[in-house]
């Protein structure tokens, strides 16, 4: 019977051990994000003190949780009434964590763009609050961005036609457009990458959009014009220049 309680014991001592080193690993985890500078992937820039203090907080409480094992054991549960082996949820955590710290964390890509079912290329213009906005006083001085959410206000593409336009996006091959057209694209996030939202405007070529391979970021500079796609007139970007870029170190917008 002295043996049974005392395995029972070391057991449960390790599943005490084994969530320090899952709290432990999330700590870690979350800062170094911030300090490799990869937390600007995954939340808005807003949110950043509240990882940060997370993870700082996630290491106290390992330490002060590891200190309290070391100067003594803890009490042996005898009973276990889940439906799930004790730990696994410890485990489970700590899987993820070490994973998280394995695999670095890459952008939004056309991929997640063409999931979207994108029938409108100011799709995520609804999410941004009007008061938000501010308008640059020249065109050629707005955003990607800022182009969508002045359409979103203005409607009217027409009113653009002659404008001068500078943006920079990554490449986005929609099938429903003619072979002469891309969209040129950046994703919106409101609090993180889990709702992204994605917004882009056409562009009109004068070849093949096949040389421009998708998610190649792009400098466009030119002016712009409208195009009937989709059963509708679509403002457009019809380009000048166009020089590919790297890709930014934050490649979302706000």
């Amino acid at each position: 019977m002295a043996k049974k309680f005392l395995q029972s014991s070391k057991f449960f001592h390790f599943i005490d051990w084994l969530d320090v080193f899952a709290i432990t690993a999330w700590g870690i985890l979350l800062l170094k994000y911030w300090l490799t500078e990869k937390l600007v992937l995954l939340v808005h820039p807003r949110y950043f003190w509240l990882v940060i203090t997370t993870g700082v907080a996630l290491l106290f409480i390992a330490v002060f949780k590891a200190w309290g094992l070391w100067r003594k054991h803890p009490t042996p549960q005898v009973q276990h009434l889940s439906l799930f082996p004790p730990g696994w949820a410890s485990v489970l955590l700590l899987v993820i964590a070490l994973v998280g710290l394995v695999v670095i964390p890459r952008p939004l890509t056309s991929y997640a763009a063409n999931q979207q079912n994108i029938t409108d290329f100011s799709i995520a213009a609804t999410r941004v609050k009007p008061q938000a906005f501010r308008a640059s006083t020249r065109p050629e001085d707005r955003s990607l961005v800022d182009w969508v959410k002045t359409l979103s206000v203005y409607p009217e593409p027409d009113a653009y036609i002659g404008q001068k336009a500078k943006v920079q996006g990554f490449v986005v091959h929609l099938k429903t457009l003619p072979d002469d057209f891309l969209v040129i694209m950046r994703f919106v996030i409101t609090h993180c990458a889990l709702d992204a939202a994605p917004m882009g405007l056409p562009v009109k070529l004068t070849t093949s959009r096949q040389i421009y391979s998708p998610d190649t970021w792009l400098e466009i500079e030119g002016e712009m014009m409208t195009a009937e796609l989709e059963g509708k007139r679509q403002l457009t970007i019809q380009p000048k220049s166009i020089k590919p870029i790297s890709e930014p170190k934050n490649p979302y917008e706000y």
